[in-house]
This record gives structure tokens, C-alpha cells and sequence, in this order.
């Protein structure tokens, strides 16, 4: 059985900030892009210490492949969306915002290259101005629910919860129930102690067929966070391969005892986030 040391709940939070944050903008979509899963990084996005079922696709062959695209031509806006997606994947994260800003400067009504410059901002810290620049990747007569959710998550992280919540909102009337909001709400209920909440939002993502490993993995977190920890080690390694099992585990376990430290500031949510 894994043996969870139980932390205070924010500092629990802290810790699934950047992941968290990933998931809310992982799926994020606007009409000029395939996918904020592949615009922003793929869906199943994470930290380089992640474990392998969350990591980026090939962050370093993207790099190689779309960073030489744009060093041929700056102006490639394709090019830009695809190499600053890759350096946020391989977490370089300054630098994918440098490039992001850059082809914003270049092409200042592209809304998905506005959407990965406000993605990037984001991973930085800049969530006040993260939120800026996603304001301006959608517009109100034509909602992207991706783009709101993300908005969320950054609001959260400035403990704004009840106005991210009006933002989850909105996403959840275009696209009820899908998992990514759900789980970026069940977040905000977790920031703000509302543990019940959290879980019960949480739930109703990981029954979604939709449901994306992060989803599993802040389930686990929630219910860890009040105590439960075998249920907590027996959703996050339900259904996978060992090897994946146990990494799931493992990092699990690196949350609960506040060792894993987000990359963006303390004391906020993320896992999202997801």
C-alpha cells in the first residue's frame, strides 16, 4: 500500500499548478487552429518529470523540424505556432514565449497564434497578462469554450475563483460536460478547499470516455487530499500497464508529500489544470 504524507491543501494545489494550467489549454481550439492539443501543445502535455503517459509527443524533433522552418522565415506564422508549441514542449518556455510574441507583432489578428502567446504567458507567471492576450483570441459573438476555460485557469491562478467559475460556466453551456472544464473547475473547488466539490466535479470528468490521464491523476489528488489515500492509489492506476501503474504512483505520491514545485507561482492552481 502507498503511504501518503498529507499536506495542507493549498500547498497540495501548488504543486498541480502547471499541470493543471496544461490541461485547460491543452485542448483549446479556435477556428484557424487543428487543436490547442496540437496549437498548444499536445493534449497530453506535461512537465518533463511527468510520467510517460503525460509526456509531449517529440518536443526536440518539432524543435529540429519547425525551428528551422522559422529561422528561414520569421513571417511563417505556421511555423511560429509550431516551434514555439514544440519548445513549450520540451520546456523552454521563455523562448516559446519570445517566438510567440514575436509572431503576434507580426501577425496581430491571428487568434491562434494570440491563443499560444496567451498559453505561454501563462506558463511564465504573466497571468494578467495571459489573460489579455486570450481575451483577444476569441471575441463574445464568437465564443471558443477552450479559450474560456483557459481564461479560467488563469483566473484561478490569481485567486479570482468565483469569476474563473463564471468562465468554466460559460464553456460548460457550449460544450456540456466535457472533461477539460470539468476537471479545470474541479481544481478551482480544490483551491478553495472545497473538497467535496472538487471531487464530485472531478467525478464527473473521469466518467467521460473523453477523459485524458490528467483527469485520473486530480481525481487521485482530490481524494488523497482528504485522507482516502489506498482509493487514491487505486484510481490513479486503474486500467494501465504496470510500468505506467506505477509511474502514475510514484508522482502521485511526489504531489502529496509537496515535493514537486510548479513552475509557475506558488500557492495558486494549475493542474490545469487540466
Amino acid at each position: 500500500m502507498l503511504f501518503l504524507k498529507r499536506v495542507p491543501t493549498s500547498k497540495a494545489v501548488a504543486v498541480v499548478l502547471a499541470a493543471g494550467l496544461a490541461t485547460g489549454l491543452a485542448g483549446c481550439q479556435t477556428a484557424s487552429m487543428p487543436d490547442m492539443t496540437g496549437a498548444l501543445g499536445a493534449r497530453a502535455e506535461a512537465r518533463p518529470d511527468a510520467p510517460a503517459a503525460l509526456a509531449a509527443p517529440n518536443p526536440q524533433r518539432d524543435i529540429e523540424i519547425y525551428g528551422e522552418r522559422y529561422r528561414g522565415n520569421p513571417k511563417d506564422a505556421d511555423a511560429a505556432l509550431r516551434y514555439g508549441q514544440a519548445l513549450r514542449g520540451n520546456g523552454q518556455r521563455q523562448q516559446a514565449s519570445a517566438v510567440l510574441e514575436q509572431a503576434t507583432i507580426a501577425h496581430p489578428g491571428n487568434k491562434a497564434l494570440l491563443a499560444a502567446y496567451g498559453r505561454a504567458l501563462a506558463d511564465n507567471g504573466s497571468f494578467e497578462k495571459a489573460f489579455e492576450v486570450l481575451a483577444r483570441a476569441h471575441s463574445p459573438d464568437n465564443p471558443d469554450w477552450r479559450i474560456l476555460s483557459v481564461q479560467g485557469t488563469t483566473l484561478d491562478q490569481m485567486r479570482k475563483h468565483d469569476e474563473a467559475r463564471r468562465y468554466y460556466a460559460s464553456a460548460l453551456k457550449i460544450v456540456p460536460e466535457e472533461p477539460s472544464v470539468l476537471s479545470n473547475l474541479g481544481l478551482s473547488y480544490m483551491l478553495s478547499k472545497q473538497l467535496p466539490q472538487a471531487e464530485a466535479t472531478l467525478r464527473r470528468a473521469y466518467g467521460n470516455p473523453q477523459a485524458d490521464a490528467r483527469v485520473r491523476q486530480n481525481l487521485g489528488l482530490v481524494v488523497g487530499l482528504q485522507g482516502r489515500y489506498a482509493e487514491a492509489e487505486t484510481i490513479v492506476k486503474a486500467d494501465l500497464p504496470p510500468d505506467e501503474a506505477a509511474a502514475n504512483v510514484a508522482y502521485l505520491k511526489q504531489m502529496m508529500n509537496g515535493r514537486d514545485r510548479p513552475r509557475i507561482g506558488a500557492g495558486d492552481i494549475a493542474a490545469q489544470r487540466s
